[in-house]
């Protein structure tokens, strides 16, 4: 039975053949994948008659995976003079690896309803929003569903709601549709959307639900959302500013966002992790010079960051707004697709991607002595997005317990005000 799928319903994205993916992206292959491409004989074409494998192993004898080569500037092997990939102008797009084929969308199971699609931001044509709308390519999407989504999908158990309470699929449902109302309204900036729904979020992430089901939910969640309305201050400023923990965590959690690995540098281990922990280390510090942990990222002087205070870019609002539905309608921030996290500590941490976004977005402004722009802003979360969600860091005890106490010391509303820029409105 073809499985039934949910689209986002405001983005749009076609491939235009910019090739970022195939420059940015660790590919890794099946075993099946990878005796379908030896057996290719690439190393029979004359483009690669210098080449001597184009499959390198990762983990251990014991634990043996594959992934693509790459080009030394970290471009995929497979990626010629024009952009293009070879095995696809060769074999056809079937021929490629399941992951190169899937990319820039992610599947997540939604129980009885099937899978729910979100698309990932770190493609710059999803953050422009160009091409044919997601909605009408529901035939490619059902096919590609079908390799990459276990058969029993709709026997998966939904993501636990807080650390306390895991409810069945109709009530978290409730939790992700509220959630998404939040951010319906056209004529509210974006920014008191987002405080809004932390707010009625932190009294979820406290809340003992395992008596409140089906109706009564509904109503607990109109007027959790009401009230949270009602609360957030006209003057953001009256958020108040973020504890000196928190802007250390932020800073960490900043580091782990933005640093681009390839595969040439994954070949070089120790030292790529000792220059990376050394950037990271000159981040937290917060003084001096920002460390180069991303290409598109120069150094810059950490207080040259406080001469950018321009707002938000109205084409800016939009855009977070779109991204923000399409994760959460995607269930893309919770449960497997988040590192197993609760669906409300989970929210919080893609709270954080509005903050992180707007410090990259002001990184490259100052970079070229400009006002903050919305090219800047799209250019920042194809940036974050990158590893939100995908890097194995984000998945380890520390950082998630770090993202607990950001959520403890009620600091994450706290950040995204103080990181925006934002007038008061």
């Amino acid at each position: 039975m073809a499985a039934q799928l949910q689209l986002p319903q405001l983005q749009n994205w076609s491939c235009h053949n910019c090739s970022g993916c195939c420059r940015q992206h660790l590919i890794t292959i099946t075993a099946e994948e990878k005796a379908r491409i030896e057996s290719q004989n690439w190393l029979e074409d004359e483009a690669f008659k210098d080449e001597t494998t184009f499959i390198e192993p990762m983990g251990t004898a014991l634990n043996r995976s594959w992934r693509l080569a790459h080009q030394a500037d970290g471009g995929c092997i497979f990626l010629n003079e024009e952009g293009l990939c070879r095995i696809h102008a060769k074999f056809g797009e079937a021929a490629k690896p399941l992951a190169c084929r899937i990319y820039p969308y992610a599947f997540h199971p939604t129980g009885k309803k099937g899978l729910t699609v979100s698309l990932r931001y770190s493609c710059p044509t999803v953050v422009a929003n160009k091409g044919q709308a997601v909605i009408k390519s529901q035939r490619e999407l059902r096919q590609l569903a079908q390799l990459v989504i276990p058969e029993k999908h709709r026997d998966f158990a939904p993501p636990k709601i807080n650390d306390r309470d895991q409810l069945d699929w109709a009530d978290t449902h409730q939790f992700v549709t509220a959630l998404d109302d939040t951010f319906a309204d056209r004529h509210t900036p974006f920014p008191r959307h987002l405080l809004r729904a932390m707010s009625w979020m932190n009294l979820i992430n406290d809340a003992t639900l395992s008596e409140i089901h089906g109706d009564r939910l509904a109503e607990f969640l109109i007027l959790l959302r009401e009230n949270a309305a009602l609360e957030i201050p006209d003057d953001l400023t009256e958020v108040g500013s973020p504890s000196t923990l928190g802007k250390l965590f932020f800073r960490i959690r900043l580091g782990y966002t933005i640093r681009k690995d390839t595969g040439e540098m994954l070949k070089e281990q120790w030292s790529t992790r000792w220059r990376l922990m050394k950037s990271i280390l000159k981040l937290v510090r917060g003084a001096g010079m920002l460390p180069i942990l991303h290409p598109d990222l120069p150094p810059i002087d950490f207080q040259a960051m406080n001469r950018c205070h321009d707002p938000l870019p109205e084409e800016s609002d939009e855009l977070f707004t779109r991204y923000f539905r399409t994760k959460i309608d995607g269930m893309h921030f919770c449960g497997p697709a988040y590192y197993d996290r609760p669906l409300a500590e989970g929210f919080f941490a893609l709270a954080l991607m509005y903050p992180l976004t707007m410090f990259v977005a002001r990184w490259l402004a100052v970079a070229e002595d400009s006002s903050l722009k919305h090219e800047h802003v799209a250019k920042a979360l194809t940036i974050t997005d990158h590893n939100h969600g995908y890097s194995p860091a984000f998945g380890l005890p520390f950082i998630t317990s770090q993202m607990r106490q950001l959520i403890k010391l009620g600091d994450v509303p706290k950040l995204c005000v103080h990181y925006s820029g934002e007038s008061p409105r």
